[in-house]
């Protein structure tokens, strides 16, 4: 049964990773084509380099996946700790409820009411052009809260209630001794749902396709558009550039925190 599992596992991660696998290798190609390896070359991370247009639609959806992650780490942490307060009951299973709906929902249904709200709100306003970075941002935001909320909850669950509260009698306000006690211990909770913002935010299409303005392109929308012609190939540099970088990411943080758990354990 062991050499079973490990063959459907194997078989599993080779049918996840063989077209990332596929799009690496041929991001060296000496040609164009994308059926036949004619030789190792880096012409197309040259072309990635000098091709403005690209460069600047990554900018932007590094900016936007930055900003977005950023403030719904906030936020969805501050919602976390509240929801915590709340006794097991309807007031939180209600408020839980509500959390998720942005998860379940399907994109599209919260691409087009968010885009209706907001030309609604600048008809209001008398602004035409309402959509741009903005309401992108806030759109990202939404559909960012609710992992934010989910990934650090079990880790308030599993700190010690005490702790806090033994801070407090040793003369700590319960702002210091939150900062000081309560969020060192859900850290890896936040660090864990922040990169997930930030990754959900790096690729989202769907919702950025109808909340998104003319003035401010992200790379998924910019990639679309050139699906109506021909994907260049330097579009395969850049996304093995994205993938490894967030690999090495994820390789960093799952070290240090293997690196903290070691120390708490040796303390």
């Amino acid at each position: 049964m062991k050499a079973v599992s490990k063959i459907y596992a194997s078989l599993v991660f080779l049918f996840l990773y063989a077209p990332i696998i596929v799009l690496i290798v041929f991001s060296f190609n000496a040609s164009s084509s994308t059926s036949v390896f004619a030789g190792f070359s880096l012409q197309w991370y040259k072309s990635l380099l000098e091709d403005k247009a690209t460069l600047r639609a990554l900018y932007n959806t590094l900016i936007l996946a930055v900003s977005s992650s950023v403030i719904a780490t906030v936020i969805g942490t501050a919602a976390a700790v509240g929801i915590d307060k709340y006794k097991k009951g309807f007031a939180r299973s209600g408020i839980m409820a509500v959390t998720n709906i942005p998860m379940m929902n399907p994109e599209i249904v919260t691409g087009i009411s968010m885009m209706l709200l907001f030309v609604f709100v600048g008809r209001l306003v008398n602004i035409d052009s309402v959509l741009g970075f903005g309401t992108l941002l806030i759109a990202h935001v939404t559909f960012n809260l609710p992992y934010i909320v989910l990934t650090v909850l079990p880790k308030l669950r599993q700190t010690d209630r005490n702790l806090a509260e033994a801070a407090q009698d040793l003369g700590c306000k319960p702002v210091t001794a939150f900062f000081k006690v309560v969020l060192p211990s859900i850290m890896p909770g936040i660090i864990t749902g922040m990169i997930m913002a930030f990754t959900l935010s790096l690729d989202d299409f769907i919702i950025s396709y109808f909340t998104g303005g003319p003035g401010f392109q992200t790379l998924p929308i910019a990639i679309f558009s050139m699906t109506k012609k021909r994907v260049k190939p330097d579009m395969y540099a850049l996304s093995a550039l994205i993938f490894l970088s967030i690999l090495l990411l994820l390789i960093l943080y799952n070290a240090a925190q293997v690196k903290s758990e070691k120390r708490a354990k040796g303390k």
